[in-house]
């Protein structure tokens, strides 16, 4: 009897799929002091309060003040203004306001794209249910851990002996350490596979050979369990740094409308998606050399590392350049 408990403590552990915040290290602001935080959410404390980690790995947490302006980006006007309830994990946002006395960032105004708000969205809305089925997992396997010291107790004194309750212990705890190291590797999302989509000048139209790149990357994802897919777009230096801000944008999109029109690869598999124009260059933008390696999509396969085990990252380039 005790190993079939054993075993319904790990299947049931094993059988949750979700992603397990972090600890994070969050810094202290200096009170009155006005403040620009770029980032993307990546907790909620509650409705009004959230951990912003900007792009060097820095902490913040903010409080958005009952008045303060939630509106989407737009190219004309100010915006739809959105509540702050709508504000989700994984969302890329701007925040601006001061430092309160508790070292938090009191919020006035938030911004944030209107597109990347309904992918944050679309992935919170399968990432929380699978977090609430995680705990409810985790309650149920302390409650049969106390059914199983139980049962080794009556088991030793059955046995009369010092040396077999010792064995059953370590069965037990080795079990649920397995478990436990299992569920831990769940939010270890490590990179599987790296493709780099390059672009001809001003143009966001896909090469034959970017397209077989994607066509790797796509074969390989419907090979994992718990995988996402990381798109992000940049341009070269030419022309007007707006321009090449959409630009990059377009690049972006036009990967992910292939990976998603061509081999149906489901919404709530996208990540981070992004175009950061001219910023983050790999190669000197003064050469031909060097512009024609900017122009480019960068397309991460991430995969969970509790879900695949031995992942190997593998890396492509595609060639379509002047």
């Amino acid at each position: 009897m005790l190993k079939k408990l054993s075993a319904v403590v790990l299947s049931m552990m094993l059988g949750v799929v979700t992603l397990v915040a972090q600890d994070v290290q969050i810094r202290n602001l200096v009170n009155g002091q006005r403040y620009e935080v770029r980032g993307v959410v990546v907790a909620k404390e509650d409705d009004s309060t959230l951990i912003v980690r900007d792009s060097v790995g820095v902490d913040t947490r903010v409080v958005i003040a009952p008045n303060a302006s939630v509106r989407a980006n737009a190219f004309i006007g100010s915006g739809d203004r959105f509540p702050v309830q709508s504000l989700v994990r994984g969302l890329n946002v701007q925040v601006d306001g001061r430092g309160d006395s508790m070292g938090n960032l009191a919020a006035t105004r938030v911004r944030f794209d209107r597109s990347n708000l309904q992918t944050a969205q679309a992935i919170d809305s399968r990432v929380t249910p699978a977090e609430d089925r995680l705990t409810v997992a985790e309650q149920n396997a302390e409650r049969v851990s106390g059914q199983i010291d139980e049962l080794m107790a009556i088991s030793n004194a059955a046995r009369g002996g010092a040396q077999a309750a010792q064995d059953t212990a370590d069965a037990a705890v080795a079990g649920v350490n397995a478990t436990n190291q299992r569920i831990s590797a769940l939010d270890d999302y490590v990179v599987s596979q790296i493709a780099t989509i390059n672009f001809r000048v001003n143009s966001a139209v896909l090469s034959p050979e970017g397209r077989a790149d994607l066509d790797q990357v796509a074969a390989q994802a419907m090979g994992l369990n718990g995988y996402i897919i990381e798109v992000t777009g940049f341009a070269s230096a030419e022309g007007n740094a707006q321009a090449n801000k959409v630009l990059s944008e377009r690049r972006a999109q036009a990967v992910k409308d292939y990976l998603i029109q061509t081999h149906n690869v489901p919404l709530r598999r996208f990540g981070t998606s992004y175009g950061y124009g001219v910023l983050q260059p790999v190669a000197d933008n003064t050469t031909r050399e060097g512009r024609e390696m900017n122009r480019r999509v960068e397309v991460k396969l991430l995969v969970s590392r509790g879900l695949n085990q031995n992942v190997e990252v593998r890396q492509m380039a595609s060639d379509d350049n002047d």
